[in-house]
């Protein structure tokens, strides 16, 4: 008999087990974010609620925070350094009621990136710009520029450079990445045949790569959803993650929910974990349960990555799950908590 499909799996889930203890109930206004970042989503429900802001308004200030704060070292500028040394940001903004996103990925020399994600959105009809040319955007539309680098990133590149180059995200090239440094050509048709290399633990995780992910909801029901991060230490130059492509990193739909992701970003955005969160959640799935059967399905083909997925529907129910971490931390307020808190939800094994 062939393994069920998973629309099957989650039509099983959500008849016979409607509850999911991942899941919690709450009202709006709601804002939730990947990580106890907890400075970030009061920040961002300060905007909201007690300045009356937009729910743009609101991400961008509590990503903002973290971007300022930088927070676990993989937020902003100063940290995350590539295999040159240098600290580049990803970030997207995404509105759920009309589906513009506004996003940058490799961005040099600009330390608000999700402020830049939101000019994107709001001064172009584009979605994704990067690298040095999304930083002549920036400084059109007045970003200043500065060294992204910091005291902890360098000493961070130099002792990665002392140790080999270890560990790293080259394969199937010579000399073995695995022991040298670069630079690195493609390896020989035989001895790409021989090759025993493999994805393998690079310890991807808190504090090594992590992303804040923040979904906004007013009391009138819109959406907002957003990233920002430094990425992945040590990357290859040029490398964007999963935080600025929409339906990866997050996704947000007015009527439906939003979703936020954070950890092994070059395997979930192979999965568009966000989007399928929130299409499932329209088809009648609640959050706790989807974002499980999420995580699930990425752990199937990828058994050694580590991942986190948030989502939260219309009406302010929530749940979260992940893979690869003992536990998982994320941080939340609504009308009902008053306060901005820490919530957990035990990783799947």
């Amino acid at each position: 008999m062939s393994a069920p499909s998973f629309s099957l799996l989650i039509f099983a889930i959500f008849v016979f087990y409607p509850l999911s203890c991942s899941s919690q109930t709450g009202l709006l206004p709601v804002v939730i974010n990947t990580w106890p970042f907890t400075n970030a989503t009061a920040a961002a429900w300060n905007t909201l609620v007690n300045k009356k802001g937009s729910i743009y308004d609101a991400l961008v200030d509590g990503c903002s925070v973290c971007e300022i704060e930088r927070c676990d070292g993989s937020v902003g500028p100063g940290g995350s350094p590539d295999e040159n040394g240098e600290t580049t940001l990803d970030a997207m903004v995404m509105n759920g009621q009309t589906f513009d996103v506004g996003a940058v990925g490799c961005l040099r020399r600009i330390p608000t990136a999700i402020a830049v994600a939101r000019a994107v959105m709001d001064y172009t009809e584009q979605t994704l710009l990067v690298g040095e040319l999304a930083t002549q955007f920036a400084v059109e539309m007045g970003f200043k520029e500065m060294n992204l680098s910091s005291d902890s990133s360098i000493t961070m590149w130099k002792d990665w450079k002392a140790r080999n180059c270890q560990p790293n995200y080259r394969t199937n090239v010579t000399p073995d990445p695995t022991k040298n440094c670069g630079p690195y050509k493609p390896k020989s048709v035989l001895e790409s045949l021989q090759q025993t290399e493999n994805r393998g633990n690079k310890n991807i995780g808190p504090r090594n790569h992590d992303t804040i992910g923040m979904v906004v909801i007013d009391e009138l029901g819109n959406i907002t959803a957003g990233t920002t991060t430094n990425g992945l230490n040590h990357k290859i130059p040029g490398r964007v993650g999963d935080s600025p492509i929409m339906g990866a990193g997050a996704y947000a739909m007015n009527g439906v929910g939003g979703a936020v992701a954070t950890g092994d970003g070059d395997v979930m955005m192979r999965f568009l974990p966000s989007f399928l969160a929130v299409s499932q959640m329209a088809a009648g799935v609640p959050p706790g349960i989807i974002t499980k059967l999420t995580i699930q399905n990425i752990a199937k083909y990828y058994p050694k990555f580590s991942g986190a997925l948030i989502a939260v529907d219309n009406k302010g129910t929530y749940g979260a799950a992940c893979y690869g971490f003992p536990v998982f931390h994320y941080s939340v307020i609504n009308p009902v908590l008053k306060t901005v808190t820490i919530k957990s939800v035990e990783c799947l094994v």
